[in-house]
């Protein structure tokens, strides 16, 4: 009998076999594994252009977009009234802070825990429904699991049990314990509400907290995050691209958000604020002018945010020189410009500059770093380079992070898959080969990696870095996915014509189902419940626009989340719920602060909108459950094995 395995699958059983030495172990773990594949799928969250907004980031994610109070309006409806449904689920959002101002107002505290924990462990028995007992055991805090795991399964019809449960709550409020437990049950809650949680990129820039929110996600329970333009120059900076460097500096300078960089990350840039200081004597210019300004003199974010700029423009210069087959030579504008008469010409047309200061910048040699530059941009290198928190930030992104990934019959990606203007999948040169499609985007995240853990002073490394700057503004690139990023023309020139990003066709063409169902095949997806779910182009939902296109085959989820783009899209952001039940997109109305949700008990106020409805999808129907079944399918081996007397129990 022993010839009817192979050597390979023997190792692999006698390996599992460790795990269940006996018949009873095997059997009673198929019996496991094959009810878990009958409970309901879990409810995934899917977020998308955080941009810093840490404060309406976080109450998105403490309520669930929403699933929390859907939760308490249909298990309390007529028993509780609009104002106390309110109150439950602020105190499930902000647990310590709200209990805090409920102490101050409540005079009988002993009768208010005691209806509230009441209240919540009924909450907490919805909300945990739909999981297997071990896996809501192993969400609780430990401190607490045996007392939680009690009371989530009691019964009240059962008098014999009744006073024992009566007894558990009246001993956690006589050892004054209420609030530890109302907290440690409110955040089980929270975390039950979603079981998997999407990031559809760009973590970073504009708002004043990516720090915030990195900190948040690196805790939550089961992430994944699809890289956004804005995480991948972080990357790039964090590998040490000085180009990737320079473009943060100046987004930073321009958002008033230089104290990310040194307060939280710890990058001393005094050597640039008095470098700019000296070499930019003269008043700066109206165009650099910062978003907003409170941390520091004006006039110094705009000089810092000016010398930033040129920096980086001959920084870039070097990498596309460098890397012919990137196809930027259009992007090479210092040495097209007259310098006496404060002119560039570009494609036979000549525009005046809005800027004629130009200290740094040799006329003859435009693109060559001044000594003082290339001390600076030394300096600011190994400061990324070496700063232990944003590393970690880092690392995380890309033990999470990928480009695209492929969950649920479901394609995740923040922006694109290019395409031609014919509608085929666009063709790259990458170190001599041409790459298109799926094998594209794979080829583009395996030098984006090499970029980042590559060895130092590599040719790997190095244009591994280089590959992360393309990925933030090359025009091929699936998550910048525009033709070219008109930084200096936005800057210089006014003519809004001339600074008009234009959008990779794949926007175009998505609009056409069979477009999408193309792009969902390339990745092996040909479900008719599978969508292209991605973010990066901000929705005008004021103007009437749709996130939902191609009979809802695209799913684009950036409504604006970032406070910069609200006055075009007219919302604060868009979220995506897949539930047991299918899609349900929710436009969120702009958060107004942490304190007036907790002190007004405010919730974000969103309207849902049904995408798609099936029947009722079970564990048995995802991803999970596809390994499930491979497991299962491989205890069953096992199992025959022991009976055959080919594995022995131990």
């Amino acid at each position: 009998m022993m010839k009817n395995y192979k050597e390979e699958e023997l190792k692999y059983l006698e390996l599992l076999a460790e795990k269940f030495p006996t018949v009873q172990e095997v059997c009673t773990e198929i019996i496991n594994l094959q009810a878990i594949l009958n409970l309901p799928k879990g409810t995934e969250h899917f977020l998308s252009d955080l941009h810093g907004e840490y404060e309406s980031f976080l109450h998105i994610l403490k309520n669930a977009s929403g699933v929390i109070r859907a939760k308490i309006d249909q298990t309390f409806e007529m028993r509780l009234t609009s104002d106390e449904k309110k109150k439950l689920a602020t105190l499930i959002y902000y647990p310590e802070e709200k209990l805090e101002m409920i102490k101050k107002e409540t005079k009988n505290l002993q009768e208010y825990y005691k209806i509230t924990l009441y209240r919540l462990l009924e909450i907490c028995k919805v909300v945990a429904s739909k999981y297997s007992r071990s896996k809501v055991r192993k969400a609780m805090p430990k401190d607490y699991e045996y007392i939680i795991d009690e009371l989530l399964h009691s019964d009240s019809d059962y008098n014999n049990k009744e006073y024992y449960y009566n007894q558990i709550i009246h001993t956690i409020i006589s050892l004054d314990r209420a609030d530890a437990f109302i907290i440690a049950i409110s955040k089980l809650i929270q975390q039950l509400s979603v079981d998997h949680l999407h990031i559809i990129g760009d973590i970073y820039d504009r708002g004043p907290g990516p720090h915030i929110i990195m900190d948040e996600l690196m805790k939550y329970h089961s992430i994944d995050i699809q890289w956004g333009n804005h995480d991948i120059i972080w990357m790039g900076a964090a590998s040490g691209s000085a180009a990737c460097i320079f473009n943060i500096i100046r987004i930073c300078a321009r958002y008033d958000n230089l104290d990310i960089l040194e307060e939280v990350y710890g990058i001393n840039l005094r050597p640039l604020t008095e470098f700019v200081m000296e070499e930019y004597p003269k008043k700066t210019a109206e165009i650099f002018s910062p978003k907003v300004s409170s941390q520091l003199d004006k006039e110094v974010l705009a000089k810092v945010q000016k010398a930033a700029t040129i920096i980086q423009f001959k920084l870039e210069a070097e990498i596309i020189k460098q890397n012919p087959e990137f196809e930027m030579e259009d992007r090479l504008l210092l040495d097209k410009i007259d310098y006496e008469k404060g002119e560039i010409q570009i494609k036979n047309q000549k525009y005046l500059l809005e800027d004629t200061d130009f200290p740094t910048i040799q006329s003859q040699k435009p693109f060559e770093l001044t000594e003082k530059e290339r001390e600076i941009v030394s300096k600011l290198v190994k400061a990324f380079e070496n700063s232990e928190k944003l590393q970690r930030h880092i690392r995380f992104l890309y033990d999470k992070g990928n480009i695209y990934k492929v969950f649920n019959e479901n394609l995740l990606i923040h922006g694109c898959i290019p395409l031609d203007e014919n509608g085929d999948f666009a063709k790259m040169k990458i170190q001599g080969k041409i790459w298109q499609g799926k094998q594209y985007l794979d080829c583009l995240e395996k030098i984006a990696r090499e970029g980042y853990f590559g060895s130092k002073g590599s040719k790997e490394k190095k244009y591994g870095e280089d590959m992360l700057w393309y990925l933030w503004c090359g025009k091929n690139s699936p998550i910048f996915c525009k033709d070219a990023m008109k930084t200096f023309e936005r800057y210089f020139i006014k003519d809004d014509a001339l600074g008009k990003e234009i959008k990779n066709p794949f926007y175009r063409f998505a609009e056409d189902e069979k477009c999408c169902e193309k792009v969902l095949q390339e990745f092996g997806l040909n479900g008719e419940n599978s969508h292209i779910i991605s973010g990066h182009i901000p929705v005008k939902f004021k103007a009437g626009e749709s996130p939902i296109k191609s009979n809802g085959k695209l799913l684009i989820i950036d409504g604006g989340l970032s406070k910069s783009y609200q006055k075009t899209t007219g919302i604060a952001g868009y979220t995506l719920i897949y539930n047991s039940y299918g899609l349900v997109l929710v436009a969120h109305e702009p958060f107004n602060s942490t304190e007036e949700a907790i002190r007004k008990e405010t919730d974000l106020h969103s309207s849902k909108q049904i995408v798609e409805k099936v029947e009722r999808k079970n564990i048995c129907d995802t991803d999970i459950g596809v390994e499930l079944k491979r497991q299962i399918k491989d205890l069953e081996v096992l199992l025959k094995a022991y009976k055959q007397g080919i594995i022995k129990e131990k």
